[in-house]
Parts: C-alpha cells; structure tokens; sequence
C-alpha cells in the first residue's frame, strides 16, 4: 500500500505530464459555423413599418393659404376638428371608455367625400396626452375601414400627418 505522502506525489506528477495537453476548438467552431448558418437560412425576416410624419411648413405672405388647413386638436377632454383659417367645424367629447374615434373617424370621412384632393392634417396634442392616444389618432386621421360588399377594405383619408402641440 501506499503512504499518503507517495499518493501525493503521483498524483502531482500526473496533474503535471497533463498541462502540456491543449484543448482542440476545432469542432466546437465547426458546430457555430453549422448553428449560424441554419439560424440565418431559418430566420424570418419581418417587414418593418415606418409612419413618416412632416413638421408644418411656415406660410409664406405672398402665397394665398389653402381652401382647408385641417387640424386635429387633442385635449384630455375633447378631440376638435378644426380649420386653420376659419375656426372649429366640429367638436367630439370623451366618455368613461375614452375618446370617440368612430364619430371622429365618420366626421373626417365626410371631410374628405368634399375635400377629395386634401392629403394632409395636423394633429395638435395637449401635453399631458399619452403616445398611444397619439398612435390612435394618427390611424384615424390616416385611414377608415370601408366595407366593399362583403369584404371590409381600408381606405385613404388623410396620410400626410404632421403633429405639434395643441394651443393653450
């Protein structure tokens, strides 16, 4: 048998005949080069939707101003419609369950059915208004669900949006 004193010792110079050994990365980046090229063949590549938006244009003296300026004031308890030149067309009062947009939605329809050829409004915000209230607003602003027959389609109000903040 052997003292624990000659255990020691083999056991040392087995550690030591070891450190000479290296390890071998060849098949493990051989199993990355195989994991990442399945991964980017099996990937799905999803379309990324960009809403533009375009900041107001100053108005220049000489030119006469358009037929309607449409803007679309947001305070935290009304949305109005108004004209830039003339004053407020129409006026929508929040509820318990939030802001009308189908009766905003109705009233901007009836907008473009006399102004076919206006592409652009203006949403005003008041400050304390939330970025998903904005969202909601630029989609009515931006299209209505029109049924044709039996399919419902989307169609084109006004895309052209641009926002700022609402008058105080």
């Amino acid at each position: 048998m052997f003292s624990t004193r000659q255990a020691r010792a083999r056991l040392i110079r087995r550690l030591r005949g070891r450190s000479g050994e290296e390890m071998n990365l060849v098949p493990m980046i051989d199993i990355f080069t195989v994991l990442v090229t399945f991964l980017l063949m099996t990937a799905v590549f999803y379309r990324t939707v960009i809403l533009e938006l375009n900041l107001p244009t100053a108005q220049n003296v000489d030119t006469p101003p358009p037929a309607l300026q449409l803007e679309i004031v947001v305070r935290k308890s009304t949305v109005q419609v108004a004209d830039r030149g003339s004053g407020l067309l129409s006026e929508f009062k929040s509820g318990a369950d939030g802001y009308d947009y189908v009766g905003l939605s109705e009233y901007l329809k009836r907008v473009k059915e006399r102004f076919p050829e206006k592409l652009d409004a203006t949403i005003l915000l008041e400050p304390d208004i939330s970025y998903d209230t904005l969202v909601q607003m630029m989609d009515t602003v931006r299209v209505v669900e029109q049924k044709e027959g039996e399919r419902t389609v989307m169609a084109e109000l006004f895309p052209e949006i641009s926002i700022g903040d609402a008058p105080l």
